[in-house]
């Protein structure tokens, strides 16, 4: 099969999808592999590491997808993009379709195979395309959070971890997923006092049984939360519903219960988020301020940290990109069912029930 791999073009993405590593195993199975120029400087990789292991570079996107069969990604395809994508076309990438009904239509219009990381899902319902990046961002949440709680900031000027004599800063997780896990340990890491919510008890057993004493689980319910959004510095959103819209379970008006400067992270952003003042933002200009609540919704915040997350990527993606090169990916996800639950729309179809139809 011959892959395509495009430079990222989102806002400062500079993830690639595939390491040179990743690209020598499936050059290595006889396949053909394009790589468009400078696609992986961003994350420390240069075009000779890709031409060393047998890539051909190519100078622009379009020639990346003019030639590839299967377009791997890291970021949802954009609008400058749509035209580029042809019918039969394999795009296996983010793709989080609920929160965006102009890429829905746009995939549905020209007819690719849209298969999407997000749900792919193993038989124990764990999501082993998303995890790697789920981690990476639960923990970026903290350290976002912790700065821009900063007073030059607009937040309350909390150090999380306190110092002797002063009590530390109130973290509240809502989610007791990977990402709210990986935003707890962070926290409780730093000395915060941290509370996590979630509507799944056995979630919070586990939590209870694996963080330190001052990580306090409770019962999600909108009561706790507004109780709690009185009292916390950091408020870290954190709820995942597979392929769907996130529940907004903090709305405008509770804002003003909040101590002015508190500091929201909406790591549920690429799922519409689950603040109703949630926006997308960029890593140029992450946040902005409603009724002084600081809010930062960056929507591809591993981003940032785009060697550490390009690895990390690779190493669960991959198995998959060779299962759909060797097999073609009709076959490939007749053999492998959680592989089939990541395909999204084929041939101008949504066959994934949580993707709103447009």
């Amino acid at each position: 099969m011959i892959i395509g791999l495009p430079k990222e073009i989102k806002n400062n993405e500079n993830r690639v999808a595939i390491t040179p590593a990743g690209v020598f195993e499936l050059i290595k199975r006889q396949h053909q592999v394009y790589v468009q120029q400078e696609a992986g400087i961003g994350s420390g990789f240069s075009d000779k590491d890709y031409e060393d292991v047998g890539a051909v570079i190519l100078p622009t996107i379009e020639e990346v997808y003019s030639k590839g069969e299967m377009i791997v990604k890291v970021k949802e395809p954009i609008a400058i993009e749509y035209p580029l994508i042809r019918k039969n076309h394999i795009i296996f990438t983010y793709f989080h379709f609920a929160s965006s009904p102009e890429l829905t239509k746009a995939m549905i219009a020209s007819g690719a195979i849209c298969i999407a990381y997000e749900t792919v899902q193993d038989e124990d319902g764990s999501l082993p395309l998303l995890t790697p990046m789920s981690e990476v961002a639960g923990r970026m949440a903290i350290q976002q959070g912790a700065k821009y709680l900063e007073k030059p900031i607009k937040g309350r000027g909390i150090l999380l971890g306190g110092v002797p004599g002063v009590p530390p800063g109130r973290v509240l997780v809502l989610g007791a997923g990977v990402v709210g896990i990986q935003a707890a340990k962070m926290a409780a890491g730093l000395g915060a006092h941290v509370t996590i919510l979630d509507i799944n008890m056995k979630r919070l057993r586990y939590v209870n049984d694996i963080m330190p004493s001052h990580v306090i689980t409770e019962l999600s319910s909108e009561y706790n939360i507004r109780r709690h959004i009185k009292t916390h510095d950091l408020i870290v959103g954190a709820v995942l519903v597979t392929g769907g819209k996130a529940p907004k379970l903090i709305t405008r008006s509770m804002l003003r219960e909040m101590n002015p400067g508190t500091v929201m992270v909406d790591v549920a952003v690429d799922q519409g988020g689950c603040f109703e003042t949630t926006r997308a933002t960029t890593h140029e200009a992450p946040t902005y301020i409603i009724d002084d609540v600081v809010h930062y919704c960056v929507a591809n915040m591993p981003g940032a940290v785009p060697y550490t997350s390009t690895l990390a990527l690779t190493n669960v993606t991959l198995p998959y990109v060779l299962k759909i090169a060797k097999y073609g990916w009709k076959k490939a996800c007749e053999l492998n069912p959680d592989l089939n639950k990541g395909l999204n729309i084929v041939d101008g179809k949504i066959v994934h029930d949580a993707i709103p139809h447009v």
